[in-house]
């Protein structure tokens, strides 16, 4: 069960740390943190024309956190703070049991998290982040 939760692709996805770092000035920016597992994650954006044009993000945290954030930093960048906001609530849905949001195939790789509810959070922090850091 642990070789499923913590997999091959996650593994990947969180030592790649796509979008990992800092922006030189951001327009919003959001810290999420977890007092239960000790993740943090700040995450920053530039939003122009009401869209992300460039986000970037730093995560202490565990694996699933910190593959969470690296998928949004493969494909963050162009939503709104509405798509934002939906995006986290699809991420806790398809942990929930429902289907992986649409034009996010990346995320089914968290599906065994469904299963580990004190692991939902590891996965939802960045998502968190990235739509109150949308929103500002």
């Amino acid at each position: 069960m642990i070789e499923a939760l913590y997999n091959q692709r996650i593994k990947e996805l969180a030592e790649a740390a796509h979008g990992a770092g800092k922006l030189d000035a951001p327009s919003g920016s959001a810290l999420r943190d977890s007092p239960i597992c000790g993740d943090r994650v700040r995450m920053e954006v530039v939003v122009a024309d009401g869209r992300i044009a460039a986000l970037a993000h730093e995560v202490r945290g565990c694996l699933l956190c910190r593959a969470a954030a690296s998928v949004i930093g493969l494909h963050g960048n162009g939503l709104s703070a509405v798509e934002s906001n939906a995006l986290r609530d699809g991420v806790a849905a398809m942990l929930a049991g429902g289907d992986t949001p649409d034009g996010w195939a990346e995320l089914a790789v968290f599906e065994p998290v469904r299963h580990h509810r004190s692991r939902h959070g590891c996965v939802l922090i960045p998502f968190e982040a990235l739509a109150i850091a949308a929103a500002s």
